[in-house]
């Protein structure tokens, strides 16, 4: 029943982004739906892809492991849309930029900052796939027994097919779709859990569960306070510096637009954060053998429910789960693609679907031969990097006109190559113990601020390095549009 729940979900993707295949003729559509995606349209589909594996399977699966401590996740995952709200989103749309090294290149004039924005855009994308192809590897394994590597190659494959047939156009469709399938995904079958769960007396967790699980920092991870804070800031300031989730912004008609999308979309954000820590709760009582898995969400329903029902609700969940890969994996491939396409091969819709085929097999083959770990810590390592990159060049790019092209380099290569160092130790030789573990698993909190010191040092050092025309692209950037300036998008030169 749950296999074919997967199929059923797998052919409604692909007819789904099929019938995008109509409207998608242009480069623009490619890129960027041709910037005509309304805000509704647009923030169910940036819920559709933001919703990965991580949110579907791994918070519920933290939160059974290390309790009320892990409830940061959901909170600064959707609180960084707050962020974005307030910092980037309008100026950002404002830009005229296709992708991130496109803003780059426009803000700073540099083909060097250009180039190491796409390194990091491609890093980034590549880093949150590979968790989704595992994700779906051990759901497929869950419920069929197959080989771990078949649902990461079902995922690639789907995927692959939906971008190649119409880019941002087909995904727009297939992503709102599935924001509202994970949604209702979830949802149902948490209210026969709580049916169950009061017939069979209400019961809490353990005493002592109660004195730790229960408790703010009180047992869990080595150096709690330290991983929170860092957690925090992580997912805070790393959202927008997530490639896949500012690329939807560059759809919207306008920066008023882009503003009304960030706002629906912290509510549709917040709606679905509050049924994984439910799971992770009700799994704490019925499945504490699943500790550090990512199965509680899968496991419960036959556990609490069993029979046809739970067989039914299973089925449900697990096309949820299937659906969050590939949501977050066809935004992802867009993304990676885009850049790939512009800034390694000729540009146009011949090199993207070239460039969609390098975008999947990569992270394909290194979830395949890398060491698994839970979903949500490689996902949260994804936002650390984005996080002490993008986040710096963002914030002072569009707020503070003396950011020289130095400045800009330095901290990206300082702040993202520390970054991307702790992540590669942390993924090749698996988690650490003591201060240097939690350093290395949690780098945000030490990255950050470096990237933002070295880009403002350099940047007042190297003064004669500020490009000569930031005044015009601040007025761009800060101008509402009903004031009708003169505003062709933006083209990079390496185009």
């Amino acid at each position: 029943m749950s296999l074919a729940a997967v199929l059923v979900v797998v052919v409604a993707a692909v007819l789904i982004g099929a019938f995008g295949i109509r409207f998608s003729r242009t480069t623009s559509d490619f890129y960027v739906a041709s910037r005509t995606v309304s805000p509704l349209w647009n923030a169910s589909a940036i819920g559709g892809e933001y919703l990965s594996a991580a949110s579907f399977l791994g918070v519920a699966g933290l939160i059974l492991s290390f309790g009320v401590d892990m409830l940061w996740l959901p909170v600064g995952w959707t609180g960084g849309y707050l962020v974005l709200l307030v910092l980037v989103s309008a100026p950002l749309r404002r830009s005229g930029a296709y992708t991130l090294p496109d803003f780059a290149e426009a803000r700073l004039e540099s083909m060097p900052v250009r180039r190491t924005a796409s390194v990091l855009v491609v890093l980034i994308g590549w880093l949150y796939l590979m968790p989704q192809f595992q994700s779906a590897g051990l759901v497929l394994r869950t419920i069929t027994g197959a080989p771990v590597w078949v649902g990461g190659l079902l995922v690639a494959v789907v995927v692959a097919v939906n971008v190649l047939s119409g880019g941002m156009r087909s995904i727009t469709f297939v992503q709102a779709f599935q924001y509202w399938l994970k949604l209702t995904a979830l949802a149902v079958p948490l209210v026969f859990l709580l049916m169950a769960w009061q017939a069979d007396g209400a019961p809490n967790v353990s005493a002592a569960d109660a004195a730790t699980w229960q408790v703010p920092l009180a047992g869990g991870k080595e150096y709690g306070l330290y991983s929170t804070y860092s957690l925090i800031l992580a997912t805070f300031l790393g959202t927008m510096g997530l490639p896949h989730v500012l690329v939807r912004f560059y759809t919207n008609p306008d920066g008023r637009a882009a503003r009304r999308t960030t706002l629906v979309v912290l509510s549709l954000l917040g709606a679905f954060y509050l049924l994984p820590a439910v799971y992770g709760w009700l799994g704490r009582m019925y499945t504490p053998e699943l500790v550090r898995t990512d199965t509680v969400v899968l496991t419960l329903p036959s556990r609490m429910i069993g029979g046809t029902l739970g067989d039914l609700l299973t089925a449900l969940v697990t096309a949820g789960a299937f659906a969050a890969f590939l949501s977050t994996s066809s935004g992802l491939t867009v993304s990676v693609a885009g850049v790939i396409a512009q800034d390694l091969l000729k540009g146009g819709v011949r090199s993207f679907r070239v460039a969609t085929l390098m975008a999947v097999a990569v992270p394909l083959a290194l979830a395949l031969w890398a060491r698994a770990l839970p979903v949500a810590d490689v996902v949260g390592l994804a936002f650390a990097v984005a996080a002490s990159s993008f986040c710096p060049l963002l914030v002072l790019g569009i707020w503070w006109r003396r950011l020289s092209t130095t400045g800009a380099l330095a901290g990206l290569f300082v702040g993202g190559g520390l970054a991307c160092a702790a992540v590669l130790v942390t993924i090749v030789a698996g988690p650490q113990r003591g201060l240097a573990g939690a350093l290395l698993a949690q780098p945000a909190a030490w990255t950050v601020p470096i990237a933002f010191t070295v880009m403002v040092a350099v940047s007042f050092l190297t003064p004669h390095r500020v490009p000569a025309g930031v005044a015009r692209t601040m007025v761009r950037l800060h101008t509402p549009e009903d004031l009708d300036l003169d505003r062709g998008d933006w083209r990079p030169r390496s185009s």
